[in-house]
């Protein structure tokens, strides 16, 4: 049989691309899809795969020479009767075995079928592709090579790390980090230490927190390279089920896709079009400090930077449209925050609507419409927090038979997977709560089912936490669901007036509540608030995931004095043998 030349495919915009990488020699057997070269661009490395099944019978390239389409690879002598010996074996198998299967997962037995022909024009082809490089699409892309994948990871934006390292939870708790110095220094006046009005250098302030971020994106680069990740820096969207289109005009033919496109500030509609007027990205450019700040919105997002603002000299104010803050959070948990921010902030207006804003030479004109709501007032900077939306509807998900429901959200199942099977859903546009620690474990869930690995997702807890003064964290079952849903619980809480670790912060404002089965003890739920909530509620985590039950925390021995033996002691309190408290059990 004659031999057949493998040739470079189109490589849109690139010509002249440097092989980096020979990866087959004369007498090599190769199939469709193995790899050949590697080529090295400006912007990435890819792998020119085998558009055909066969023996290698010369190689054509060598490391260091220039290529572009067209040019030879290598030749190949095609496997012996393998188109011969294809249609008989289709024809035989048809009548017993392919139909039912159709029947079961008419998806899962298109795409290949139409995966098979397009792989060898495409700029480039992987195992599995992942679109979006936050928490969840480098924690996918990871696990993927991990597992011995071929990996594509598409960013839209210069850098990895998503909203959460660039714009998110780094740069946000950075800041925070800085505003619980200011308090903690000026709390200390009570107690004989005087240290003077801080001098905010904001500029100074923001290069610290952009290196921060810095050092974490420049790492996520590094672990790119060590596992072979490809990145590619485009917007993606599907052109088909198995291939999507970049904005550089460049295509990618995967096997498998994971959508980790995340989610976008929500905007308040009709809002004017001016630089005074930010979402949480823009809230974290400090440089100038405002004089007065709205904050438009009474959830986490919002109030972790009011704090930050507050600490920093800033008039503060909040607005929320229902009648708590938080909403949604146990009201008991909220309740110390919201005294420890009602003589520190210039106004907190619940049941209150913004009805419109007006730019004006002073600041932003706003319009309140509220039972205590002032008429107007004029604001130095308006910052909108009112929430996120998914961006699944952004992708042209539908070209790949994708259903993407209201709000850009994607249903997925316990193995994240979408309708169409080999391509799975992640983090906030896969539903629930929109967190970076659910989206990372989602994010190895899709990996490891796309590698052909049992895993799904059975978490019995996911976390949340507000990085606010105090910190508010909670975890499992919350009061407020079990109420809603008739779930019966038993509640231990433990004031944090009682913890000596508490009283030597000068802190003693917060508590830790257990939720327990009161027919086995069994802990459901808990939450926490005061310094470090948020790193303490991993253990009520873990006492949930593990079904632990009162009598595991009360008898695991607690370090002293910490604040985590509040945890200990709200579970001593159910089993009736707390010390530090009068709090006998009532059976």
């Amino acid at each position: 049989m004659a031999a057949r030349e493998l040739t470079v495919p189109d490589l849109g915009d690139f010509a002249e691309v440097e092989v980096i990488e020979v990866l087959v020699k004369a007498g090599d057997t190769v199939d469709v899809e193995d790899p050949l070269i590697t080529l090295e661009t400006e912007k990435a490395s890819m792998d020119v795969p085998a558009t055909e099944a066969g023996r290698i019978v010369s190689v054509a390239v060598s490391v260091g020479d220039r290529v572009s389409a067209g040019d030879v690879i290598a030749t190949l002598e095609p496997a012996a009767g393998e188109q011969a010996a294809a249609a008989p074996e289709r024809e035989a198998g048809a009548d017993a075995e392919e139909a039912p299967a159709r029947e079961q997962r008419p998806e899962a037995q298109a795409a290949p079928r139409e995966s098979a022909r397009p792989a060898a024009d495409a700029t480039h082809s992987a195992d599995v592709v992942v679109i979006g490089a936050g928490p969840g699409g480098y924690t996918a892309a990871f696990r993927a090579a991990d597992l011995g994948l071929k990996v594509i990871l598409v960013e839209r934006w210069p850098t990895l790390g998503g909203v959460c390292l660039n714009v998110g939870c780094i740069p946000s708790k950075a800041l925070l980090h800085a505003a619980k110095v200011v308090d903690d220094a000026a709390a200390m006046a009570e107690h004989g230490i005087h240290f003077g009005k801080p001098r905010i250098d904001a500029a100074k302030l923001g290069a610290w927190k952009n290196g921060v971020v810095g050092k974490l994106t420049g790492g996520l680069v590094q672990l790119a390279r060590q596992r072979k990740v490809t990145v590619l820096q485009a917007t993606a969207k599907f052109e088909s089920a198995h291939r999507l289109v970049l904005d550089n005009g460049e295509t990618v033919h995967f096997e498998h896709c994971i959508i980790a496109a995340g989610s976008e500030s929500a905007r308040l509609p009709d809002t004017p079009d001016d630089p005074r007027i930010v979402d949480s990205t823009g809230a974290l450019e400090l440089d100038p400090l405002p004089k007065r700040l709205l904050v438009v919105g009474g959830g986490i997002i919002g109030l972790e930077m009011a704090c930050v603002y507050n600490a920093l000299g800033t008039k503060v104010s909040v607005v929320e449209l229902t009648d708590s803050l938080m909403p949604g959070t146990d009201a008991d948990l909220v309740r110390p925050f919201r005294k420890f921010i009602e003589s520190r902030y210039e106004a907190i207006m619940l049941n209150t609507k913004v009805t419109a804003m007006r730019p004006t030479v002073p600041g932003i004109e706003v319009t309140f419409e509220g039972e205590n709501a002032p008429e107007k007032e004029i604001y130095d900077r308006v910052l909108v927090a009112i929430g996120r939306r998914a961006n699944g509807d952004r992708l042209d998900a539908e070209k790949a038979g994708v259903k993407v429901g209201r709000n850009g959200i994607i249903e997925v199942d316990k193995q994240q997977r979408t309708n169409v099977p080999h391509i799975f859903a992640i983090g906030d546009l896969a539903g629930g709560p929109m967190l970076a620690h659910k989206a990372s474990h989602e994010g190895k869930i899709a990996a490891e089912v796309a590698a052909g690995k049992k895993s799904a997702f059975d978490a019995r807890a996911i976390p949340s936490v507000a990085y606010t003064d105090p910190e508010i964290a909670w975890t499992g079952l919350t009061e407020t669901r079990a109420k809603a849903e008739g779930i019966a619980y038993e509640k231990k809480q433990i004031p944090w007036s009682a913890s000596g670790r508490a009283l030597s912060l000068g802190r003693p404002e917060g508590f830790t509540k257990l939720l327990f089965d009161p027919e086995t003890g069994r802990i459901l739920g808990g939450g926490i608030v005061g310094p470090s909530a948020g790193d303490l509620i991993s253990e009520v985590s873990l006492a949930v995931e593990m079904g632990a039950d009162a009598a595991d925390v009360a008898l695991t021995i607690h370090p002293h004095p910490t604040l985590s033996e509040t945890v200990m002691f709200a579970a001593e309190a159910y089993e009736g043998t707390l010390t530090d408290l009068y709090m006998p059990r009532k059976r």
